[in-house]
């Protein structure tokens, strides 16, 4: 049978979160064939299909469906209609309207012969009733595999219920503030205590409301000098029980990916950043950059264009899990193991962006993860040092840092042409070669993309032997006009490898053909001369996990196991391997 797109984009995915995120067995959830209910009481055909049932045995009987779950491409009035003719007709109580892009739930409540529905924030997990949905312990909440399906649905559902909000950077502000709650929430609750971020069934919308204005009042206390004083959560009652709500059963802390860049990729993407170039790196990628570059516990680690702060997350948590493993093997008590993961956060890593707002994201998520938020600063990266501010000037000196990860913004639209800040740079500069292929610089250019300086910057900041991980378009090692920026490269640092990337991998925001380059920067006394033969790691990835839309790629493993299709997770395995 050929999957339709209602399959593919509604019907898998919520058959997946009902298993891996609420936690039903898979023998009790039912697709396919559907299973069919009636439209009326005299319907012995049972003419409706329904798109997923969930029975309360593995039975799959009539007085066994518990939940139905319905796919349909409706809007939310119309889902909600049909929803409720299928729940008159059924023993099941509980209804799910999803299309892809939307949920609603729905509880049935038969009361003097009638049958009333009520819009509830969520279903129940598996084992659970009705009732306790929203009575959460910390200890509860599930570590979630994929955010990025809640966050559509969240943001679908605000772009056409909130009130008063339109802008993409302004919902994403907003959505940035409740998920700053939610972390702070699990980071502060103690495990059998029942978390303040949750919505009950029966709990009136302002009272949801109020508990969560209060619980940022003590974010904004524990952050002052990262969240300011006149920063609110502008969203109404509804819309806010509606995010936590869909939010509430899972572990942000814990999750498996970075919430707030998935959180990001949805609500920001190209719309606010794409025409400044600042597209946000796929995780994966990120991931692999960092298992290349390899940062150890007591070196200084820098992202010179941090965004959101995707690398320096990431690599926070990569060291840290390096330091557990180091203090585990020494016994180390709990207690001090935190105390230096911290100590580490607020020593070792430093970022910087241009982009006020970028840059105080990624120091509120640095904070609440693990207070590396002094260390992030907002400047033009490119500009003169002198021109910085004194606690960046300070804080950030060059060749100091043994590790940079990063992903400079590029694209044509963005050339330099300040005369100032292009002369600070070789790579501002015309190169020609001469008959004996020497390359000799020239004057100034006109513009310069700033993707190139940042190669320069990232060599000014490491110390000799820092290696350096950054993502540049591949046209720079694969056209001949740009042959004085390899050299530039070879002239500076060692290149251990070049990684490139399918034209999918910022799809569907732009269909740019990027690389990955590692180069570790020369050590006192080394040079090109010196250094000239070794081996370098070349790999071209054709599978990043996703097609040209953005969807999901899947492949089957050995055992027939259906997993996504990426290949990128692998280049640091063999790289690594090699090395």
């Amino acid at each position: 049978m050929k999957e339709t797109p209602e399959e593919i984009e509604a019907v898998q995915p919520f058959s997946k979160i009902l298993v891996d995120d609420y936690g039903y067995p898979k023998e009790f959830v039912h697709t396919r064939p559907q299973y069919r209910v009636k439209v009326r009481p005299s319907d012995t055909k049972k003419e409706y299909p329904v798109d997923i049932a969930v029975f309360s045995s593995a039975t799959h009987d009539e007085d066994s469906v518990y939940i139905i779950v319905e796919c349909k491409k409706k809007n939310r009035k119309d889902g909600r209609s049909q929803l409720e003719d299928y729940l008159r007709f059924l023993k099941a109580y509980l209804g799910v309207w999803f299309n892809g892009e939307e949920r609603l739930y729905l509880h049935k409540i038969e009361k003097n012969g009638k049958i009333l529905f009520e819009e509830i924030p969520n279903i129940p997990r598996y084992g659970e009733r009705v009732e306790d949905i929203g009575k959460f312990k910390r200890k509860d909440l599930r570590r979630a595999e994929n955010l990025k399906p809640t966050f559509r649905t969240i943001r679908n559902y605000l772009a056409a219920n909130a009130v008063g909000i339109t802008r993409d950077e302004v919902f994403a502000s907003q959505i940035i503030n409740m998920i700053f709650c939610k972390i702070y929430d699990e980071r502060f609750t103690r495990p059998d205590d029942t978390v303040k971020f949750r919505a009950g069934v029966n709990e009136k919308d302002e009272d949801v409301k109020a508990r969560i204005l209060q619980l940022f009042e003590q974010v904004k206390r524990q952050y002052n000098d990262v969240i300011d004083v006149a920063d609110a959560i502008l969203l109404d009652a509804k819309c806010i029980k509606y995010i936590v709500g869909e939010l509430q059963l899972y572990s942000l802390k814990d999750s498996s990916r970075d919430a707030v860049g998935d959180a990001f990729e949805i609500f920001i993407g190209p719309s606010l950043k794409g025409a400044q170039g600042q597209f946000f790196t796929p995780r994966n990628v990120v991931n692999m950059v960092i298992r290349m570059v390899d940062p150890d516990t007591d070196e200084r680690i820098l992202d010179p264009a941090c965004g959101s702060g995707g690398f320096l997350v990431e690599s926070l948590r990569y060291v840290w899990n390096k330091l557990e493993e180091k203090a585990t093997e020494l016994g180390w008590p709990e207690a001090e193991i935190e105390a230096e993961k911290q100590k580490v956060a607020i020593k070792n890593f430093r970022g910087i962006d241009k982009d006020n707002f970028l840059s105080k994201v990624a120091k509120a998520y640095l904070a609440i993860l693990g207070d590396g938020r002094g260390g992030v600063h907002c400047e033009n990266s490119l500009d003169r040092f002198s021109n910085w501010s004194a606690k960046t000037t300070e804080d950030i000196q060059p060749e100091t840092f043994d590790v940079i990860v990063t992903n400079p913004p590029f694209g044509k639209k963005l050339a330099i042409d300040s005369t100032d800040i292009l002369g600070l740079y070789d790579l501002g500069h015309k190169w020609t070669i001469s008959g004996d292929g020497v390359f000799e610089k020239g004057d100034l250019v006109d513009k310069q993309p700033p993707q190139l300086l940042f190669i320069k910057r990232c060599f000014q900041m490491l110390r000799p032997g820092g290696r350096l991980g950054i993502v540049l378009l591949e046209s720079i090692f694969g056209m001949p006009k740009y042959q004085y920026v390899v050299n530039y490269i070879r002239s500076k640092a060692k290149i251990k490898a070049v990684v490139t990337m399918p034209e999918d991998l910022f799809q569907p925001h732009t269909h740019a053909k990027c690389c990955v380059l590692i180069c570790q920067k020369y050590k006192t006394g080394e040079s090109v001369e010196t250094c000239d033969d070794y081996d370098i790691f070349m790999s071209d990835v054709k599978w990043c996990g996703h097609d040209s839309r953005g969807n999901v790629t899947y492949s089957y493993n050995e055992a027939g196991e259906k997993v996504i299709w990426d290949e990128i997770p692998l280049v640091a395995d063999r790289y690594l391997e090699m090395r």
